[in-house]
């Protein structure tokens, strides 16, 4: 089995998007990208954009061998929409799909904006889009639907997917956030290998102290249950992710790690690190507007005489101001 990151918020931009191979199957999960369209008061960074655009990349090329598509949910950093912003994939994207599988998440638990991207999806995909939940076969088996996150965010259900072959065993969890005590209860029955997860979403001001003591008691157990753990996603939206992560991998003996460092990359908190990209690589009034006129280069901007690369991500990193979580 060959498990390959697209894009993860360690990688840069906002997305959990993975494949999996094995012997005869390309299963790719949520291939979505977006980008926060405000942090700080600020538009996305050059940066990021370039960084969204090679995940997008990277998730389209991995949709042409598809064998199978799963979609967890219906928020835009997980499927291309009809509708996206100028830094997603949309369906227009999309390649022929017409031989793969399609595991989705089904019409239940949603709120009414991912019921109507399901139904986008359907109408782009030319078919019906039957739930996924509880259903299976010999490599692939879906959850029924688990929390996006803590009840209090009221943002619905996710499906969680387990992939096997042979003795290995992948199971990617999407949004649960380590927050949904009946997800890790599924998770440690499907006894995974390697789980790929959300992480909880510090960032946000309205998470609380409860909700955090019980995502660390939630990711300590996983720690130590599954042998290789990688959080991400909304766990790297923030400068004090990889601190949390780092706290949580000292307490085991097995592998806890980010998207990035899992795919051997530089860990990339573009996001997180957004007011400090715009103080070393200014951005010209009028640029994102030019970008959208197809006039821009997000490689190129800001770049003359400066390293390229970002600033250090970690706690020394300018943060921006905690925001709200929204169904994107």
């Amino acid at each position: 089995m060959d498990i390959a990151v697209l894009g993860c918020e360690s990688m840069g931009a906002r997305s959990l998007a993975v494949v999996v191979r094995t012997g005869d199957r390309c299963i790719v999960i949520d291939p979505g990208v977006a980008l926060g369209m405000l942090r700080g008061g600020l538009a996305p960074h050059p940066l990021e954009i370039a960084a969204a655009e090679a995940a997008r990349t990277r998730i389209l090329d991995a949709l042409t061998d598809a064998t199978d598509v799963v979609v967890t949910h219906y928020h835009g950093d997980h499927l291309p929409l009809a509708g996206p912003s100028p830094y997603q994939p949309g369906c227009a994207d999309l390649p022929d799909l017409s031989g793969a599988r399609l595991w989705c998440k089904g019409p239940e638990g949603i709120s009414r904006t991912s019921l109507a991207r399901r139904r986008d999806l359907e109408r782009c995909l030319g078919r019906p889009l039957a739930s996924a939940e509880g259903r299976g076969d010999a490599q692939v088996r879906c959850s029924q639907g688990v929390l996006h996150g803590s009840p209090a965010s009221h943002l619905g259900q996710v499906m969680m997917v387990r992939i096997a072959e042979g003795d290995e065993v992948f199971v990617y969890a999407s949004d649960m956030q380590a927050l949904d005590d009946a997800a890790v209860a599924t998770i440690y029955g499907w006894s995974p290998g390697t789980l790929l997860a959300s992480g909880p979403p510090l960032y946000l001001r309205e998470l609380s102290m409860a909700d955090r003591k019980s995502a660390w008691l939630n990711a300590l157990f996983l720690a130590g249950v599954v042998p290789t753990l990688i959080l991400d996603h909304h766990l790297m939206r923030s400068a004090a992710g990889p601190v949390w992560l780092d706290h949580l991998a000292a307490h085991t003996e097995h592998r806890v790690c980010c998207g990035a460092a899992f795919m051997g990359e530089e860990l990339r908190l573009l996001e997180a690190d957004r007011p400090a990209l715009y103080a070393a690589m200014p951005v010209p009034a009028g640029w994102h507007e030019a970008y959208l006129r197809g006039e821009a280069d997000p490689a190129a901007c800001g770049m003359a005489g400066k390293e390229q690369h970002p600033p250090p991500s970690g706690p020394t990193s300018p943060a921006s101001p905690p925001e709200r979580e929204t169904g994107r």
